[in-house]
């Protein structure tokens, strides 16, 4: 693959750019705190924003590294991030990225999500040369398949208490779209 980093990308509604430090609070206020939106994820919700402001300058010092893609997701009339979607996993031997997203509560239903990935696909497919890009929701979590589903991403099976989260140890079901099969 070609790797590029976190460059900004561009969508009808959305701007999807490097999460900044100066984005903490609003990411604290709009989905970090939020014990609703981390239920089936796998880290917990934050408690204080100091958690987010440190998190903050963890993704901050990763943009350094090509491989890193990391995303605030920000709609186009407003300037704060409404959730990050990110490449939780890249294996440069196959050629696969494996993508995870989190939106704050108040912006769930609206399709910013499935924008976001659909672009975020396109990029990887066109731009770095990626060959498979893979996603995985707990069952309980339909709504994030539901999502996958509208992006091309064809379901593969389950796999059973794979992954450890919020939930304890569960299930996972899988997502991938080849690049193939990508139009």
């Amino acid at each position: 693959m070609h790797h590029t980093g976190t460059v900004e990308l561009e969508t009808k509604r959305l701007i999807l750019r490097r999460f900044g430090y100066n984005d903490a609070e609003a990411a604290f206020r709009n989905w970090t705190s939020d014990p609703q939106v981390t239920e089936y994820l796998r880290w917990k919700h934050h408690t204080d924003i100091s958690m987010t402001r440190s998190t903050a300058d963890y993704w901050n010092e990763k943009y350094h590294d090509i491989r890193w893609y990391h995303w605030a997701i920000v709609p186009r009339d407003s300037v704060e991030p409404i959730g990050t979607i990110s490449a939780s996993r890249v294996d440069d031997s196959t050629d696969t990225v494996e993508v995870g997203y989190c939106i704050g509560r108040k912006f769930w239903n609206k399709g910013y999500v499935t924008e976001a990935l659909t672009e975020v696909i396109r990029f990887f497919f066109t731009t770095v040369g990626a060959c498979r890009i893979e996603a995985k929701h707990d069952p309980r979590n339909p709504a994030s398949g539901r999502v996958m589903e509208k992006c091309g991403m064809t379901y593969e099976g389950t796999l059973r208490r794979s992954v450890r989260s919020n939930k304890g140890v569960v299930d996972v079901r899988v997502y991938s779209i080849l690049a193939e099969e990508f139009s």
